[in-house]
């Protein structure tokens, strides 16, 4: 059985991401076949998605919502991190024979991630993390870049004779949530002053990562899209809210300078 990856094991982890969306059925049904959710537990338009008793996904019906913006403040992904560079490799072969549409595949020096949206345009990120002792570090800086993924690299970490995919396994998490923000400066000083958060790396002006315990990010922050947004509109799909898990306990509701709400709860054991 595969470890819980090191994201989860930080002082402050994300634990689930809420999305509206128009039609819950259809959203949670794409994230069943695509990304391999199981369905945990459905309430009216409410639909909780997770990965082998995880909880990690809920999404919330609104027929009435107007459709995301894309220029404004929100999501710009939910990273799925996978225990494993094999477990990585499975889901390419599938998404291969499946044809499913990437939207890009990546080597960031710290993880390998495969990129693709959801058919309400939410954007999504399937990674693995390379092991944290070949991460480099100059301080408190974590190098990542952007290069092309070493696509057959990871279909060879496989096994021959291997199973396949057969769903998102066993401590698969939300390992990182990357928002779309109108100033990543202020984004940088509210995850920071707020909710104790170390900034790791910076793409320049753009983009700022942040995270707690060493880990690479659990949050990206960037306006590559989204420059001088205001606050959000809640009527609109997309983002609900960001779960985080604190193994100090602590618990609440907040809201950053764009109203994106992030809440603390206790952490969950295993």
């Amino acid at each position: 059985m595969s470890e819980l990856p090191f994201a989860a094991t930080t002082p402050i982890s994300v634990g689930r991401v809420g999305l509206r969306a128009r039609d819950a059925k259809a959203l949670a049904d794409f994230y069943s076949a695509v990304v391999g959710l199981e369905q945990m537990e459905a309430d009216g338009e409410t639909i909780t998605l997770g990965a082998k008793g995880r909880p990690l996904l809920v999404i919330e019906g609104d027929k009435a919502a107007k459709p995301d913006d894309p220029r404004s403040a929100g999501l710009f992904h939910t990273a799925f991190l996978l225990p494993s560079r094999a477990d990585l490799g499975r889901w390419i072969d599938f998404a291969a024979e499946r044809q499913i549409p990437v939207t890009g595949a990546s080597d960031h020096l710290v993880s390998e991630a495969l990129y693709l949206n959801d058919p309400e345009g939410n954007g999504i990120e399937i990674y693995a993390d390379r092991p944290k002792s070949q991460w480099q570090w100059d301080g408190n800086s974590v190098a990542m870049a952007t290069q092309r993924m070493d696509v057959a690299g990871v279909r060879g970490a496989v096994p021959a004779g291997d199973a396949g995919w057969r769903g998102a396994p066993d401590n698969t998490i939300v390992g990182h949530v990357h928002l779309r923000v109108g100033d990543p400066r202020a984004a940088e000083a509210w995850w920071q002053t707020t909710l104790g958060f170390d900034t790791v790396a910076k793409y320049g002006a753009q983009a700022v990562f942040l995270s707690t315990g060493g880990y690479h990010h659990h949050i990206g922050a960037n306006s590559w899209q989204s420059a001088g947004a205001g606050k959000r509109d809640d009527g609109r799909t997309g983002l609900a809210w960001v779960e985080l898990q604190s193994s100090s306990g602590q618990a609440g509701r907040y809201e950053d300078p764009w109203g994106t709400v992030i809440s603390m709860a206790p952490k969950q054991p295993g």
